[in-house]
């Protein structure tokens, strides 16, 4: 088991590496300049060279690669020669719209993502598993019809229609909910746990809708081809109960494909619900890089871009090691 977490260990360094430098081609050798884009839009010839020597830009490629990448370690300077500033670590560079550290930008709204992320994907598996689950039990009777009925609903709806639909029912007209507010952006804050998910619940559920669709349909898929296996048969035959058949036997070997699902969600979750967090007005990663990318802000967009590909690449590797513990197979590839 050590092994096997080491070689994902070892491969997730390597992508990772290969990531950065990827991304960090496509932002410097791209056919937006940053350098003009950081002198501002009244600037000369003259400016624009005096802005590509304070981002390092008169550097080679290798060695403006390699301290962007130093930086992330143990800081760096950024500036122009004689009035250079230290970005502490990890040293993201700086917000070409603020000058502020874009590890400070991203500090300020992970917060938010993750008060985002955390209840929807609570409220989806639970859901989306459980319906699953049940549907893939009544096979063929009502509830089974209702479930799968519900979830078709679901997956076809994108969540800007069951955003703005959960604003004008609970918010505009109902008056039950409050708008989203920045204010909140942890359960152990003045709002406690209650003001905490009041405040997150409209995207919680906005999420949920959608994601919770998909896991119904690929858990109950899962479960009745799994209650088809000769290891299910076989433990009826022995007359161990219904419940231990189902969540000792069964559960096990079919929730496997739903353990990708959720990591893979997650990873890409964290890396910026960007329609999610655009519709309530959430002003986290996703949030942030929208309005990056429209002002031309290249710091903070290249840097939030690594971080989602940062969270996703996370996400297989701790799906790897979670199939090694449900199915030690797994372990032997």
């Amino acid at each position: 088991m050590t092994r096997f977490l080491l070689r994902r260990f070892a491969a997730m360094i390597a992508l990772l590496i290969v990531i950065s430098f990827v991304t960090f081609s496509l932002f410097q050798l791209g056919p937006a300049d940053p350098a003009a884009a950081a002198c501002g839009q009244e600037c000369t010839p003259e400016r624009v060279a005096q802005a590509r020597v304070a981002l390092g830009m008169d550097q080679p490629f290798l060695s403006q690669y390699v301290d962007y990448m130093t930086g992330l370690l143990h800081g760096r300077w950024v500036g122009a020669p004689g009035s250079q500033t230290l970005c502490e670590w990890p040293c993201l560079g700086k917000s070409f719209q603020t000058n502020e550290n874009v590890t400070a930008i991203i500090a300020r709204a992970l917060p938010y993502t993750l008060s985002v992320a955390v209840g929807a994907i609570v409220l989806w598996t639970v859901v989306g598993v459980g319906l699953g689950l049940l549907a893939a039990l009544r096979k063929g009777k009502f509830a089974d019809k209702v479930i799968v009925g519900a979830a078709s609903v679901g997956v076809s709806l994108p969540i800007p229609v069951t955003g703005l639909l959960l604003l004008l029912f609970f918010v505009s007209t109902l008056h039950v909910l409050p708008f989203t507010t920045n204010e909140i952006t942890s359960p152990f804050g003045p709002a406690g746990p209650g003001g905490w998910i009041l405040n997150y619940l409209l995207p919680w559920v906005a999420l949920a809708v959608l994601f919770s669709a998909q896991y119904i349909r690929v858990t109950r898929s899962n479960m009745l081809e799994t209650f088809g296996e000769d290891f299910m048969r076989t433990a009826r035959a022995k007359g161990l109960s219904r419940p231990k058949i189902v969540f000792r036997h069964g559960a096990r070997a079919g929730i496997t494909p739903v353990v990708t699902m959720l990591g893979l969600d997650i990873g890409l979750l964290l890396g910026g619900a960007v329609l999610t967090e655009q519709i309530f007005s959430v002003p986290g990663i996703g949030f942030t890089a929208v309005h990056a990318a429209q002002s031309g802000d290249l710091p903070v967009t290249m840097a939030i871009t690594m971080m989602a590909a940062f969270f996703i690449i996370v996400a297989n590797v701790v799906v790897d090691a979670a199939y090694a513990v449900i199915d030690p197979r797994v372990r032997v590839n």
